[in-house]
């Protein structure tokens, strides 16, 4: 059978379309996969979706940086504000009344007070030498005077004991209430001010230390002077004892009396 021109050319072109059509589909195949969702045609692409994932996650890891970064504001600022948190407790006024009542004590102090003019106007008066020329009334009078004002200095150094042992209480119960203050402290000015009044109660306590050897040393001092005056009247009224009187005087004397 003889093939005419037409169907050799049909043969041709199937041939020729048959060899084309895997060239023809390579950039497809070639192409990434393709998915389809709902209606139209969405493409993914798999390095695209990998960085948009990178990308978020370090948005992501931004914003906990920020978050912990006000987070870290947030705690100084608390921090600062507890630091500047002045203390709820004072003990200044009780304080403050325990030295009120040891000055108080120390102003009551009898006869000679804590004065220096008073002291040196006392002793010019009563204590340091005595005159020849003074009358046993006199002496009498000065030797008493010394011994009433040892004896209440006596007393006052027993008052101002007696206070300061007084103190002893109040001073125990706001050592305890400022140790709590302390430790239970939030901030750096509450533990500072909590300091500052454990000075200032040392500072009271030190205070009736002094008071008290005050006292006690007046008590002492005067002691001493009333002794050491004691002694120098002794000794002139010794003196005026020994010294030679003029003796007896004749003189007329009339036993009757005549008319």
């Amino acid at each position: 059978m003889t093939r005419t021109p037409i169907g050799r050319f049909a043969g041709a072109s199937m041939l020729a379309l048959a060899l084309a059509a895997p060239v023809a589909l390579s950039p497809i195949l070639a192409s990434p996969a393709h998915a389809f969702f709902g209606f139209g045609r969405i493409v993914y692409d798999p390095s695209n979706y990998a960085q948009n994932v990178l990308t978020a996650a370090r948005t992501l890891e931004q914003i906990n940086n920020q978050i912990q970064q006000l987070q870290n504001e947030a705690q100084m600022l608390i921090n600062q504000a507890r630091n500047l948190a002045s203390l709820p407790y004072s003990s200044l006024q009780q304080l403050q009344q325990n030295v009120g009542r040891t000055q108080q004590l120390l102003q009551q102090a009898q006869s000679i007070a804590f004065d220096v003019g008073q002291i040196d106007q006392a002793f010019q008066q009563r204590y340091g030498n005595v005159a020849l020329s003074a009358t046993d009334a006199q002496l009498v009078a000065d030797a008493r005077a010394r011994w009433e004002t040892t004896v209440g200095s006596l007393q006052d150094a027993l008052r101002v004991q007696a206070g300061v042992v007084g103190n002893i209480d109040t001073n125990r119960a706001e050592m305890s209430a400022l140790v709590g203050q302390s430790q239970n402290a939030t901030g750096a000015l509450q533990a500072t001010q909590a300091g500052n009044q454990l000075l200032a109660l040392q500072s009271q306590q030190l205070s009736d230390m002094i008071a008290l050897l005050s006292a006690n040393g007046r008590a002492e001092a005067l002691i001493e002077a009333e002794r050491a005056t004691a002694a120098e009247q002794g000794r002139v009224q010794r003196e005026r004892f020994l010294t030679p009187s003029a003796g007896y005087q004749p003189g007329n004397a009339r036993m009757f009396s005549t008319n």
